[in-house]
């Protein structure tokens, strides 16, 4: 008996029972076949259009077993797939016939109050580090949806809640260690191998699998001043220019977002919302909630609400307060995100249109506020570049018929067209979805000026291409 699986160069190749065997007596988890009960129950893909079928499942219970996986993986020429999180929106990663790396196992979390940091390893989620942080008043720029893991959103940038007073979340990495394709662990630092440490923040997966991350942490909390709005989407237009008036001179404390969709009809929320049209605004003050509530209350005057959630919150409310809208392998999801570097009267009326005609109810439009912390850190100083940008719009395609994809993807790609009058051009690739693009879709022009150094060191960890399932840098 033996299994097939996909190899690097897009073949088949079989492995005998008694090589598979021996892979298990290595490793401390488990190596599932598809037909293996176990792999029923590996944490699912987020995105529905790309669930995968691995051939092959290692489930990492720390860093031996990933380096036993990677070795096991380039000794028999597979491909594989990393999954940490598994919210990668153009399913890097998932994988059809090949083999899945899988460190769900992997999502524990030591909070270093004495000295400020945060230990996590590569499967955690981004409730995971909150729940600790917070119990001790810190916290680290996340994603927000908690659901979300760690490793992906950080390795390709991670903007989140507090991202205008402490940056992305790969500006607060000091510290990571890698499993590279030679099956060598190193530490990324400022001062061990600090060209792999200025590649992972922003460079994605291309140079290796990321075991734990070390993040600096940051007052915050328990609670904060939050902003939650719900304004009629007819009303959007209005309600952007007054928006755009606030952000603009608000303080880096202050970090918001408008999100355009049709709300649900979730028994939790006023029935003033339900399957209604909506333009939300939100908002977090990153410093004293008293302060904060004054600070934000401008959010709350654009126009007439139809709801009003704005209160003192604990952050990990806040952070699990968009979850329900980003169920975890129920929607098919494609998505396209563009930099705007000012907010003129065009793209705010090209917003509130294409808001008004979106295909499926769950679908977003959305305007970013960026600039504060995120502008301090230099376009070279890390392999994330794109930092100059006050704006950026994400279209959020998201439904649930497999058979309305082309009619979906179609207007995601008109709609995000239609934005390069008023944009830079330059997309974050995080919310770059992928459906039959090539992987390196969108990567020169995340990285620009730094794609060159990138490629130096990827020539150099992995001067093969053995993790080419990614936002794909070539090695030089």
């Amino acid at each position: 008996m033996s299994m097939q699986a996909v190899t690097l160069s897009g073949g088949e190749t079989d492995i005998a029972d008694d090589v598979l065997g021996e892979l298990q007596t290595q490793l401390r988890g488990a190596a599932l076949a598809a037909a293996d009960p176990g792999a029923a129950e590996v944490r699912p893909a987020f995105n529905a259009m790309h669930p995968g079928s691995p051939a092959l499942t290692i489930q990492c219970s720390g860093t031996a077993d990933v380096i036993d996986a990677v070795t096991f993986a380039r000794d028999n020429g597979l491909a594989a797939a990393v999954r940490g999180g598994g919210h990668s929106l153009a399913g890097l990663s998932a994988i059809d016939g090949g083999m899945l790396i899988d460190l769900s196992p992997m999502r524990g979390v030591v909070i270093d109050a004495d000295r400020g940091l945060a230990h996590v390893q590569g499967g955690a989620l981004w409730g995971d580090v909150d729940r600790d942080s917070q119990a001790l008043g810190l916290a680290t720029p996340g994603g927000v949806v908690s659901d979300t893991g760690v490793a992906g959103l950080t390795l390709g940038g991670g903007y989140g809640w507090l991202r205008r007073k402490y940056g992305l979340s790969c500006d607060s990495v000091v510290e990571a260690q890698v499993v590279c394709a030679d099956g060598e662990v190193r530490t990324a630092s400022a001062e061990s191998n600090p060209d792999l440490y200025w590649a992972i923040r922003g460079g994605g997966g291309n140079f290796g699998v990321v075991t734990s991350f070390t993040f600096k942490l940051h007052p915050l909390g328990p609670i904060v001043a939050f902003s939650g709005v719900f304004y009629p989407l007819e009303d959007q237009a209005s309600i952007l220019r007054g928006w755009r008036e606030y952000v603009e001179a608000a303080p880096n404390e202050v970090t918001s977002v408008c999100v355009s969709l049709t709300f649900p009809a979730d028994p939790d929320m006023p029935e003033a919302i339900h399957d209604r049209p909506v333009a939300v605004i939100g908002g977090v003050y990153a410093g004293d909630p008293d302060e904060g509530l004054k600070v934000l209350q401008p959010l709350r005057e654009l126009g007439t609400p139809l709801v009003d959630l704005s209160q003192p919150m604990p952050f990990t409310a806040v952070q699990t307060a968009f979850d329900p809208l980003f169920p975890r392998g129920q929607l098919r999801a494609y998505w396209k995100s563009q930099y705007l570097d000012e907010l003129s009267d065009g793209a705010i009326d090209l917003m509130a249109a294409r808001a008004a005609e979106r295909p499926a109810p769950l679908t977003l439009v959305n305007m970013f506020h960026m600039g504060g912390a995120i502008a301090d850190v230099g376009p070279e100083e890390t392999a994330f570049a794109t930092r100059s940008s006050p704006y950026m719009v994400s279209i959020d395609g998201m439904w649930a018929d497999p058979a309305d994809d082309e009619d979906n993807v179609a207007w995601v790609r008109s709609t995000w067209d239609a934005f390069r009058e008023f944009g830079t051009g330059d997309v974050y690739l995080n919310f770059t979805g992928l459906k039959d693009e090539a992987a390196s879709a969108g990567v020169d022009s995340a990285f620009g000026r730094n794609m060159r150094r990138l490629a130096e060191v990827k020539g150099k960890y992995d001067p093969d291409n053995f993790f080419r399932l990614n936002n794909n840098i070539v090695p030089a």
